[in-house]
């Protein structure tokens, strides 16, 4: 059995179940369930590029005395390598903090390719006669604009995705603002210290683009099919929730100990 028949056979099982509560919506209550569950088996891997992020802020008073030690482009290897030891030391990575984002990935794709497809492991597709609200869970906001337009039945379900997704992004952006006004965010090397630490670049870039990547998901969501749209916003919405929660616990628990 392929995955994507594997997949299929979760969220329909989930359906069933569902189905006393959402009745013709149980599908795409599914959905939201099934990416719920998967956040759920994701978060020990939140939780832990959450605690690298800390310790790598932690460490950047000594990866500025390395540089101190180590100055210019004759060093660089040797920084370098001081650089990497250090965080061995620590226990963390400058790219830990992708890796739950990475792991989504699959995710999201077989969710796009099971309702975009007429048919699942060789066999008819229902997944694609099941709906929300009266729009199909394979229909995009393209076919609902090509039946009675935005504010029809299927148009006005695509808005009220739509207008959930951005509240989720104004959110998240403006908490990462203020996260970083506060020196809450990310601490990273400064630019033109790219050779200093690998994959500071990187991170650099990743740092400045994903507040706008909370954007790029409203467009995201206007072109793949509404499940996958649903997707989305689940996943986002438990981002931004579990990053806040992680975010009070820590300062909670520096609280405890300034205290003790």
């Amino acid at each position: 059995m392929s995955v994507f028949a594997v997949f299929a056979l979760l969220v329909s099982r989930l359906a069933d179940v569902l189905d006393p509560v959402f009745a013709a919506s149980a599908t795409a209550a599914a959905i939201v369930m099934f990416t719920v569950l998967v956040r759920v088996a994701l978060h020990p891997l939140t939780r832990a590029a959450f605690r690298g992020e800390r310790a790598r802020a932690a460490l950047a008073p000594r990866l500025a005395e390395l540089k101190r030690r180590h100055p210019g482009p004759k060093n660089a290897d040797r920084l370098q390598k001081a650089v990497l030891d250090l965080h061995a030391e620590a226990g963390t990575s400058p790219l830990a903090g992708c890796l739950p984002m990475l792991v989504q990935l699959p995710v999201f794709f077989v969710m796009y390719r099971v309702f975009s497809s007429g048919s699942v492991g060789g066999k008819v597709n229902g997944l694609l006669a099941e709906g929300l609200l009266g729009a199909p869970l394979g229909g995009t906001w393209g076919d609902a604009l090509g039946d009675g337009g935005p504010f029809g039945a299927q148009g006005l379900v695509f808005l009220g995705l739509f207008a959930a997704i951005a509240a989720v992004a104004v959110w998240t952006v403006l908490r990462a603002r203020r996260a970083m006004a506060a020196g809450k965010g990310p601490v990273l090397p400064a630019a033109g210290t790219d050779a200093d630490e690998p994959g500071a670049a990187v991170m650099r870039q990743m740092v400045k683009v994903m507040p706008l990547m909370a954007f790029g998901t409203l467009v995201t969501a206007a072109v793949v099919p509404l499940a996958a749209g649903l997707y989305l916003l689940t996943t986002t919405a438990w981002t931004a929730g579990e990053r806040a929660w992680l975010q009070y616990r820590w300062e909670k628990k520096e609280a405890v100990e300034i205290g003790a």
